[in-house]
């Protein structure tokens, strides 16, 4: 397919090409639809009795992204208030009750209107609102607020559905969450500036007092690519000062008193029991190698009371590990809390060594350490595969779930804690990619101890499964024998022009479920959910932001790739088109390439047409309202069978599945195939590069945050675990950079300067656009000021979506172009 009359077409009218440029809005169909206001987020209780909606701004502006940030061990964070400098704000509370006893509307009215939300009085003005967390007895909320000097700890009262301060002391989030309720629900633990804290040093204007040195010995160091790790003392200096805090208790009534002394405090656990507190705070020696979570740390147990009982491990720095997904630590990891016992500590230890290349038949081993601590440590059970989470029910039931990347097995197996030699049980053992075979996730309740636990009757426990299969998406809930593994189905969801979302399991005794319903033009909205009988009760009454995209023709279209292959993928078309006019319209692909090992999981179908459609920030489905057929999420499978790995043949899958989508959309006469753009962002930018540089399918391309060099990270990429060294010709082969003198189609290269995702660093697409530029390939580079991977402020926002609009008139619509 030739292009080039096209563009030389499209050449004749330009986009701005000057070093600088103000920022820019959209067409007015594109902008309206990127400012719509979002319905509040939701947040129920787990007896479904209370919910919080949340109110948040769709866009910060870009005065916010501008605040001062240092860039220190992994983290970014605001020095100034001492919190981490990209976390999303709320700036409104209310409280709705669903049932007639709380909040106080309800309690005054007796009607317990389910739909009828109250404010909540006394938030602090302009709120910067986060870190919501439900006291245990869920009688409170303790949440975070921003305020020009710092963060403020805050708690609002359910009942009295009444906010207040709790605390001048301000708190340190720069290491995350800054407080952990007690668990009588009467007090909070949380980590306070000091006042000792040092001046930082500004590393710009210090004087340097010597080089900063790394020393390797032998010992092989295949770390990834991490970003904004510390560079110099004076970063290990500013790192130590802002991650410093005290800890403090702070009771919901009385005077705040120091609970333990100043110390980089990552973590703090209380036992549910309430008598016990686990805490890991991290120490020197640092690393300029891995980000702070690898750094020296030690993990202690104390008395509520804040006396040192035991140390659980005193780790060293970790900047070697084994290579490969698989790869671990060889030291105990994953310390957690028993939730169905008053005090009893869990860890995992890798019985691998942490090497991925060892044959043994164990990989890991789950243990546990009961209080006062004193004993030796238990064996519960032993894993297969690397142990990835635990779900504890009883004294006599737990299930583990385990996994392995490599071969893309996971299994779950039920157990004994209490007597682990009466045997497992292997509940599921299957291929993690296989959606259609997926038994879904363990439903949970709380117990005494007011923990989350599995929701478990006379040995049975249940799933909650999102219902994938060959026809369509059902939802579903199934009771499962934990003793056989065999199940049986309670309630599946019939819908097929909508889709239910089986979210939580209020009261299983009842029958109760937390659901939401959407449809394509019906905003999602909870609900509460009867299966065993047709009762359904809306909770929520969310109003369609869109209302402009809900007569847009969707559906979900399925074709093969010329090996036989299925594919599938959204297909967005304007309200006015009609089907068999002989309009042919622009296309506008969009999508991200997954790795799977077996064809049959590739083939599998995840998208549901019923969907709400939903035009976020990144979305292609914009340009359905400006003519454009648009088809997104489009399946590109890359399959490696056997010994063969996906990527050894990644350029070919590629090019097959764009083929195959053009393809079937041009024998349904819906599109020209002239006109046809491809668009990714990360990895699918990435993928936009390669498909320009070795097809001649399309018309031009939008890639945003990518990475173009793949041997600028050595050591792996997104899911490849092959080096360098041990695949050169792949590293090759499936960089774009390396093959910018094939590039003819016109590429729009869009990054955050402040992109802190590993392997796609601003510089990547700095490079390859100096490549394209000087071999005379049409492109256009835009770096987008204070931006990380993700797009945050509304003015980057609609400069982006103008940007691509502009690519997009301009290359496939050259006659209609804006000014």
């Amino acid at each position: 397919m030739n292009h080039y009359l096209l563009i030389s077409l499209a050449c004749l009218i330009t986009l701005p090409v000057s070093a600088s440029l103000n920022y820019q809005e959209p067409v007015e169909g594109i902008a309206s639809l990127a400012k719509a206001q979002l319905a509040p987020s939701v947040r129920v209780n787990s007896n479904g009795t209370a919910m919080l909606l949340l109110a948040r701004s769709l866009y910060p502006p870009i005065a916010t992204l501008s605040e001062p940030e240092l860039r220190l061990g992994g983290l970014r964070v605001n020095p100034q208030k001492n919190i981490g400098s990209r976390v999303r704000y709320y700036h409104d509370i209310k409280v709705q009750a669903l049932t007639n006893a709380n909040p106080r509307d309800a309690a005054k009215s007796g009607s317990g209107d389910p739909k009828r939300a109250m404010p909540v009085t006394g938030l602090p003005e302009k709120p910067q609102l986060a870190y919501f967390s439900w006291s245990p007895d869920e009688q409170a909320v303790a949440f975070t607020h921003t305020s020009p000097t710092g963060v403020e700890l805050w708690v609002l009262d359910v009942a009295s559905v009444t906010a207040r301060r709790l605390t001048k002391h301000l708190l340190n989030a720069n290491l995350g969450s800054p407080f952990t309720w007690a668990a009588d629900s009467q007090s909070i633990l949380s980590k306070i500036v000091p006042k000792s804290r040092a001046a930082l040093i500004d590393a710009g204007r210090s004087v340097p007092t010597g080089p900063t040195v790394s020393v390797s010995q032998g010992e092989k160091a295949q770390n990834r690519t991490y970003q904004d790790l510390l560079k110099s003392p004076a970063d290990a200096f500013n790192f130590e000062q802002l991650t410093r805090s005290e800890l403090y208790r702070i009771p919901l009534k009385g005077r705040a008193t120091l609970w333990q002394p100043a110390a980089l405090y990552a973590s703090v656990a209380v036992s549910p029991d309430g008598e016990y507190v686990m805490v890991t705070q991290v120490k020197r020696p640092f690393s300029y190698l891995v980000p702070y979570y690898r750094f020296a740390a030690e993990t202690n147990i104390h008395t509520d009371g804040g006396k040192l009982v035991t140390q659980l491990i005193d780790r060293p720095v970790e900047e070697t590990r084994a290579k490969g997904f698989m790869a671990t630590t060889n030291e105990k990891r994953g310390f957690e809390w028993r939730a169905d016992q008053a005090a009893t500590i869990t860890w995992v230890q890798a019985l691998d060594g942490g090497d991925p290349k060892q044959a043994v038949p164990f990989r890991d081993e789950l243990l546990e350490l009961k209080a006062p601590f004193t004993d030796q440590p238990r064996s519960l059970i032993k894993t297969q595969n690397r142990l990835r989470q635990v779900h504890w029910g009883d004294e006599t039931m737990a299930v583990v779930d385990d996994i392995w990347y490599d071969n893309r097995n996971t299994k779950s197996y039920a157990f004994n804690p209490s007597d682990p030699g009466t045997g497992v049980v292997t509940l599921f053992d299957r291929n993690l990619q296989d959606e259609y075979s997926d038994p879904g996730q363990f439903a949970t309740t709380r117990n005494a101890l007011n923990q989350s636990v599995l929701a478990l009757e006379d040995g049975r426990g249940y799933l909650l499964g999102e219902g994938f299969s060959d026809a369509g998406q059902f939802p579903f809930v199934d009771t499962i024998n934990l003793r056989l593994g065999t199940t049986q189905r309670l309630y599946q969801s019939a819908y097929t022009d909508r889709v239910e979302r089986l979210l939580s399991a209020i009261d299983l005794a009842t029958g109760t479920l937390l659901v939401s319903i959407e449809s394509p033009n019906t905003y999602p909205n909870y609900y509460l959910r009867n299966m065993r009988s047709p009762s359904l009760t809306q909770i929520t009454d969310f109003e369609n932001p869109y209302a402009a995209l809900a007569n847009t023709q969707k559906t979900l279209m399925t074709y093969e790739r010329d090996d036989g292959l299925s594919l599938s993928g959204t297909l967005y078309l304007p309200e006015s088109y009609q089907a068999g006019s002989g309009a042919r319209l622009p296309l506008l692909l969009w999508a991200y390439p997954v790795e799977y090992k077996d064809a049959q999981s590739a083939g599998q179908t995840t998208s549901n047409p019923n969907a709400f459609t939903y035009p976020y920030y990144g979305s292609p489905i914009f340009w359905v309202t400006q003519g454009f057929a648009v088809l997104d999420d489009a399946a590109f499978p890359i399959v490696g069978e056997g010994d063969a790995e996906p990527n050894d043949s990644f350029r070919r899958q590629l090019v097959a599945n764009a083929a195959a989508a053009i393809k079937a959309l041009d024998q349904r006469g819906i599109i020209d195939p002239t006109r046809v753009a491809v668009g990714g962002h990360s990895y699918g930018a990435f993928m936009v590069a390669n498909l320009l540089s070795h097809s001649n399918l399309f018309a031009a391309g939008i890639a945003r945050s990518g990475a173009y060099n793949r041997t600028l990270t050595p050591f792996g990429f997104q899911r490849e675990q092959r080096s360098y060294w041990e695949a050169p010709e792949v590293y090759y082969d499936m960089s774009p950079f390396m093959h910018a003198d094939k590039m003819k189609t016109p590429l729009l290269l869009i990054h955050g300067e402040a992109d802190n995702n590993s392997g796609t660093y601003p510089m990547q697409s700095e490079r390859y656009f100096n490549a394209l530029k000087g071999l005379g390939a049409p492109a256009r580079l835009v770096i987008l000021p204070k931006e990380s991977h993700g797009y945050r402020a509304q003015e980057s926002i609609l400069h982006m979506l103008w940007e691509q609009d502009q690519w997009l008139q301009q290359h496939l619509m050259p006659n209609q172009v804006t000014p």
